[in-house]
């Protein structure tokens, strides 16, 4: 009787072998790199969403800054000098001055003008347009002072559209110093004055 005999306060103690260890000890490293991983992603989350409110903040800076400038600009714009337009009370009077202010920029330039004419005024046109054609006979060397000068003064004239005709070379003039004839269309704003 004695032999088979067992308390039933003592438990057996359960006895792993080598696989059993290793698949256990395999286990508890895997839950642990899982863990680990779980962390890092919350982390990156994290992180991302943090970076995300910081952009979104300066963003809303930036946003708010380009409204107080466009107010500020707004508020602060000119209108262009009375100078910057033909003053004249009627359309041809200022077609008029727009000729004479053409002859005087040419001849600062040595460029002739040959004809002169007004053109109709285009769809697009607003009521305070003047639109000329005038033909000119100037030499490549002064062209661009010349451009530059009917554009950048007053009265405002903008050259919309530019034809150049080159001359027949059978002249014995180098091809340097030899004269083109411009064609060139401009439009001049004017506001009716009591000139």
């Amino acid at each position: 009787m004695c032999r088979g005999w067992r308390s039933r306060r003592t438990k057996p103690v359960v006895q792993f072998n080598r696989e059993q260890t290793i698949s256990v000890a395999v286990l508890c490293l895997l839950l642990l790199v899982c863990a680990f991983a779980a962390g890092l992603s919350l982390q990156g989350r994290s992180e991302a969403a943090y970076e995300l409110a910081e952009r979104r903040e300066a963003l809303s800076h930036l946003a708010a800054r380009a409204r107080v400038g466009t107010d500020a600009r707004a508020r602060t714009t000119t209108a262009a000098p009375a100078a910057a337009f033909l003053d004249a009370g009627t359309a041809g009077l200022a077609a008029a001055q727009l000729q004479s202010y053409l002859s005087q920029v040419a001849a600062s330039q040595q460029a002739i003008v040959i004809s002169y004419g007004v053109e109709p005024a285009r769809r697009e046109d607003s009521s305070d347009s003047i639109r000329v054609q005038a033909t000119l006979e100037v030499s490549q060397k002064s062209v661009q002072g010349l451009l530059y000068k009917l554009e950048s003064a007053t009265p405002y004239v903008f050259v919309d559209s530019l034809a150049v005709q080159t001359p027949s070379t059978t002249g014995g003039r180098g091809a340097q110093d030899a004269n083109l004839r411009l064609t060139l269309s401009l439009r001049a704003l004017w506001r009716r004055g009591s000139a």
